[in-house]
């Protein structure tokens, strides 16, 4: 298995009228291949964030590879 790190992302408005891409948060997945890391941290990330589809609070999900194991 391989562990990849996922960030989950928006972009918002500042108040200065400029967008900026926030990560809203940061999940380490161990996972067979990308596309299961990929559904396993949309599940973890409704779970914590106590949601029903993780697009309500992120646009989108960044996956890379984990630098080194927790």
């Amino acid at each position: 298995m391989s562990r990849y790190v996922a960030r989950f992302m928006k972009n918002v408005l500042g108040e200065n009228g400029h967008e900026a891409e926030i990560c809203q948060r940061s999940i380490e997945i161990e996972a067979p291949s990308v596309i299961d890391a990929t559904e396993l941290a949309k599940m973890k990330f409704c779970e914590t964030e106590r949601v029903g589809d993780w697009l309500l609070h992120a646009d989108r999900v960044h996956l890379t590879d984990a630098e080194f194991p927790s």
